[in-house]
């Protein structure tokens, strides 16, 4: 019997990935791909408009670089929209002629649903949302994947094994997206602020910045496995690394006495919203 991947290679293999836009997070996604095996450099094509950066990237990945939306959009089965998202508009305007129900729109702008884009093309388009964060850079990312009102689920279950090549996936609903966003998509800029300010704590008190910082960072990546890995609530794992009376106690009696619960929250839930103002003006 066929595994899941193995049927998904089956579905792309005939078919061509287009991305409109060789930015890095676009290159990150390739790379993916092309280590899964989920397509080969034959079956994917990007766009980009600055040749010397094109000859670069094409030179490096081994794919076709073109230097036309239009023509990305044509030759692909598959478009992937890898542009800010105020350009989406004006990309989508300019492709929307090479656009039928025969090929799959993803998008991974900040703010731009499904539905969106389904009212930009002026049709019924099978159409694919994902939020993504930059770790997906070294293969690490977190992607939330869902399905706009025509994508069928083979659509979707493709779009999540693309995603699946450079970190891992959730699958959420589009009302979820803007929460999602709060969490993960913005998350990386939060987590890389506490891991500093811990870092720059630990100059103050006379440890040289570059060595802080890596205990820093090593501390952050090692309690993120801890709870990824391990199964055990994060709860749970502050429990078991802290003594009664010791140096952790000390350290938890004043993030609990604090207000960071609060700060946290309010930093979520500020993105959330403004992820959501931004789908309104787009």
């Amino acid at each position: 019997m066929q595994t899941e991947h193995e049927l998904i290679k089956v579905y792309t293999m005939d078919k061509t990935i287009g991305f409109i836009g060789a930015g890095k997070m676009a290159t990150a996604i390739i790379k993916g791909l092309l280590k899964s095996g989920l397509f080969d450099k034959s079956h994917i094509i990007a766009s980009e408009p600055n040749k010397d950066y094109a000859h670069k990237i094409e030179k490096e990945l081994g794919i076709k670089i073109v230097h036309n939306n239009r023509e990305a959009a044509a030759d692909a089965d598959i478009i992937l929209l890898a542009v800010k998202p105020f350009v989406v508009k004006d990309v989508l305007t300019e492709i929307e002629d090479r656009i039928d129900n025969t090929k799959l729109i993803v998008t991974i702008a900040a703010g731009i649903s499904s539905s969106r884009v389904e009212e930009i093309l002026e049709k019924e388009a099978r159409v694919v949302r994902v939020m993504p964060n930059t770790p997906a850079l070294l293969a690490e990312g977190m992607s939330a994947v869902c399905k706009g009102e025509h994508a069928s689920e083979e659509d979707f279950d493709t779009v999540v094994k693309i995603f699946e090549s450079v970190g891992k996936v959730v699958k959420a609903k589009e009302k979820d997206i803007d929460a999602i966003t709060g969490v993960s998509g913005s998350g990386p800029a939060f987590y890389y602020y506490v891991i500093n300010e811990i870092a720059k704590a630990g100059e103050k008190l006379g440890i040289d910045y570059k060595t802080a910082l890596l205990l820093s960072a090593q501390t952050a990546l090692g309690s993120a496995k801890m709870i990824l890995e391990s199964g055990i609530e994060p709860e749970q794992l502050i429990t078991n690394v802290t003594t009664p009376g010791g140096t952790t106690a000390e350290g938890n009696k004043v993030l609990n006495e604090s207000n960071i619960s609060d700060i946290l929250f309010e930093t979520v839930e500020k993105t959330a919203e403004k992820s959501k103002l931004m789908g309104k003006q787009l």
